[in-house]
This record gives C-alpha cells, sequence and structure tokens, in this order.
C-alpha cells in the first residue's frame, strides 16, 4: 500500500529552521516593548471618537521633597474702607405746577374782540395790552357825555349869575326873598349836575379804557382763550397767565416721613430728560390724603428753571422725581469694583496677610453716590479687601497682592 501523504523534506537545513523562529521571537518582543511604553509613559489623549487615552503617571517625588503649593490665582491690589459723610436724603415723586395762576377776563361786555396780540408762551409785564375790543360805541358814548357835562355847565354858569343879581336886588328891596331863594335853589342844582355829568364822564372814559384787556402782573401766558370776532362777556377767562413765570414741585411724601421735613431744606429734582433742578421746600401741607396717606411738600423752583418762556427745563404739569436733603450722617464706602453681587446678595474678599489668601465675606450695602457704595455691615474700618477683579476669585483662593 503506497502512503499518499507528501513526502517530508529531509534535505531543508535544520539550522536555517532554527534561525526563522529566534527573528519571529525577537520581533515579538519588541512589539510588546513598544506597546508597553505607548501605553504608559506617553501624555493623555483624546481619540477622535471623544475617548480618553491612558495618561502617563507623574513622575514620583524624590525621597524627602514637599510638593509644591500650586501657584497664586491672580495679582491684585487692595483698598480699605472709607469714612466719610453723605447726605440723608428723601426720595418723592410729585407733579410740577403754576405757583400762582391769574384768569384775565373782559370788564365790559357785549363787546367784540378786535385784535388779539399775544400767544400761549409769551413773557408779558403787568399793565401790556393782551387784547383790544372795538371801542366805537363805547367812543360814541363818551362824545355824548362830553356834550352833556359842556350843557350842564352852561346851565351852571347862568344860574350863578342870577343867584349873584338876585342877592344885589336884595339889598334895594326890588325882589322878594322868595324869588331869591328860588335863584339860590337853582345855582345849587346847576352845581350838581355839572358833579353827576362829570361823574358819568370818568365813567365813560373808565370804560373806554377797559376796551383794553391787560397783564395784571407780571408772567407768561399759559392759556389763551380770545378769539378775535368773539363778543366778551364778564367773567368770561380770555387769559391765563402764571405770575411771574414761578413754578413749585408738589411732592407727594408718606405721611410717616412728613415730620423729617422742614422749610428751607434742599431739593434736587430729576426730569424726564435726565436733567437736574434745584429748588427749596417752601411748606408742608397741614392735613393728608384720606385716600393715599401722602401728604403735600411744597418745593419752589429756582427762577432759571421757570415756566415756559424762561427755560424749557420745566413745564406745568410734568411729573419728575425728586430728592429732599434731609441732613448728613456717617459712612464707611468702598469702592463699587470691591464689591460682588452674587445670587442677590453682595460679597468683599478679604484679604489675609499672613497666608496672601482670600475669604468672601457677604455685606450689606447701603447708598450709592457715583463710584462708591455705602458698607452698613460686614466690613470693619482696617479690613483690606481686594479693590477690582473681585469677579474672578473665589473663597480660599491665594494672591500676590501688587
Amino acid at each position: 500500500m503506497t502512503d499518499a501523504s507528501p513526502a517530508r523534506d529531509e534535505s531543508r537545513p535544520k539550522g536555517r529552521r532554527h534561525g526563522i523562529g529566534w527573528r519571529n521571537a525577537l520581533i515579538l518582543i519588541a512589539i510588546l516593548a513598544v506597546s508597553t511604553w505607548w501605553f504608559h509613559f506617553r501624555p493623555a489623549q483624546v481619540s477622535q471618537s471623544g475617548a480618553t487615552i491612558v495618561a502617563a503617571p507623574a513622575a514620583p517625588a524624590a525621597a524627602g521633597q514637599t510638593p509644591k503649593a500650586p501657584p497664586p490665582a491672580m495679582t491684585v491690589t487692595t483698598v480699605r474702607p472709607t469714612r466719610g459723610e453723605w447726605s440723608v436724603k428723601l426720595s418723592a415723586d410729585g407733579s410740577v405746577a403754576a405757583w400762582q395762576e391769574a384768569s384775565i377776563s373782559p370788564e365790559v361786555s357785549g363787546l367784540r374782540i378786535a385784535e388779539v396780540l399775544v400767544n400761549v408762551g409769551d413773557v408779558v409785564r403787568q399793565g401790556q395790552t393782551l387784547a383790544v375790543l372795538a371801542a366805537s360805541s363805547v367812543e360814541h358814548d363818551l362824545a355824548a357825555q362830553t356834550a352833556a357835562l359842556a350843557e350842564a355847565r352852561a346851565t351852571l354858569a347862568e344860574a350863578l349869575a342870577n343867584a349873584e343879581r338876585a342877592r344885589r336886588l336884595a339889598e334895594t328891596g326890588a325882589i322878594s326873598a322868595q324869588q331869591i331863594q328860588q335863584y339860590e335853589t337853582a345855582h345849587k342844582t346847576a352845581v350838581a349836575r355839572v358833579q353827576a355829568m362829570q361823574a358819568r364822564l370818568r365813567s365813560e372814559q373808565l370804560r373806554q379804557s377797559q376796551t383794553r384787556v391787560v397783564a395784571s402782573d407780571d408772567g407768561v401766558i399759559s392759556v389763551r382763550a380770545a378769539t378775535v370776532g368773539a363778543v366778551a362777556q364778564p367773567g368770561q377767562e380770555l387769559f391765563r397767565l402764571i405770575r411771574h413765570g414761578r413754578l413749585e414741585w408738589r411732592a407727594q411724601v408718606p405721611a410717616a416721613d412728613l415730620s423729617r421735613i422742614a422749610a428751607g431744606q434742599t431739593v434736587q429734582l430729576h426730569l424726564p430728560d435726565g436733567m437736574q433742578v434745584a429748588g427749596t421746600v417752601r411748606s408742608v401741607a397741614p392735613t393728608v390724603d384720606p385716600q393715599t396717606r401722602n401728604g403735600l411738600v411744597y418745593v419752589d423752583l429756582a427762577p432759571t428753571a421757570a415756566a415756559a418762556g424762561t427755560s424749557p427745563l420745566v413745564l406745568p404739569g410734568m411729573f419728575a422725581r425728586g430728592e429732599i436733603e434731609l441732613g448728613h450722617s456717617p459712612v464707611l464706602t468702598l469702592p463699587a469694583s470691591a464689591v460682588l453681587l452674587r445670587e442677590g446678595f453682595a460679597y468683599v474678599f478679604k484679604l489675609d496677610p499672613a497666608k496672601n489668601t482670600v475669604a468672601a465675606t457677604r455685606v450689606l450695602t447701603g447708598r450709592r453716590q457715583g463710584d462708591r457704595i455705602e458698607i452698613v455691615d460686614g466690613v470693619l474700618p482696617d479690613d483690606v479687601v481686594v479693590e477690582r477683579g473681585v469677579g474672578f476669585l473665589a473663597d480660599g483662593d491665594v494672591v500676590t497682592v501688587n
């Protein structure tokens, strides 16, 4: 029976077969060595899929050597709280109004308005003509009264002459006492009639002067109701005048704060356009509104901020917010940059000079003036706090003081 398996090649040298085996073993050992170094000594990396590759372990510290502290977080400047005195102010809202308004009406009735000489916003002087009424009928009555006075004076002259002749004839007895009395009475009657005519003439002259509607005081025209051609009636308002252009601010103040306000206190008014106007408290209303429980404080505004025509800053009817200065009080302040606002609370970072570390401390803030904030509680005058850059710090951070 014949063996079909291939014949074993006995002619291949044995030494060659052993050389190939050792070579494969050396290649395998090299691959294992490189893989071990790669996974244990290379830096940590992240693969494209997001998986983290093993990082090399940190080299152990030398025997007996203390590990180094982390480097400082940042370089900072420090500041101490400042003592001072700030004004105590009371905020209030209110409206601007005219100090006093004068209503100007015609003093004669039934006359047509012939001319209007001023408009709203005009600055006028006392006695200045604002409107002219048609005076033709008044002039006719004045002329008639002048003629009546001349007639009465002529009658008086005749009665006086008769009375003097009667007195001379009385000495001769040519005239009776009764006739003499009649002449004397006629003379006195003529005198009275002349006086009456003079009074009526003055009345007509006054009526003629009233055909010119004039300003009752210095001020600014705030309302004009007069129109050319309308018939004026007594008591009908033709113009309204802000006396002397003087305005006031009527502040609404809670009843509990009225006792803190007194005449003469300084007021700073903040207008809607951002401008500010100074004022002075004139008086406090003696009553309180039962609906709002607020009282009125009347503040005289500076003359330079008076009504339209003298300054465009303040106008009657304007709503404004103001601050009434009540006095002064001692304060402890810090720069606004030293205060960190976080989650509705205020914090400062106090410095520990021995360790150069900072500690976050919660504080209670008060008023703000310019770039400084009042610290009501949480900081003492001798404390050292970080001045700026507090938003980059955390409690316990190590810092370098500049």
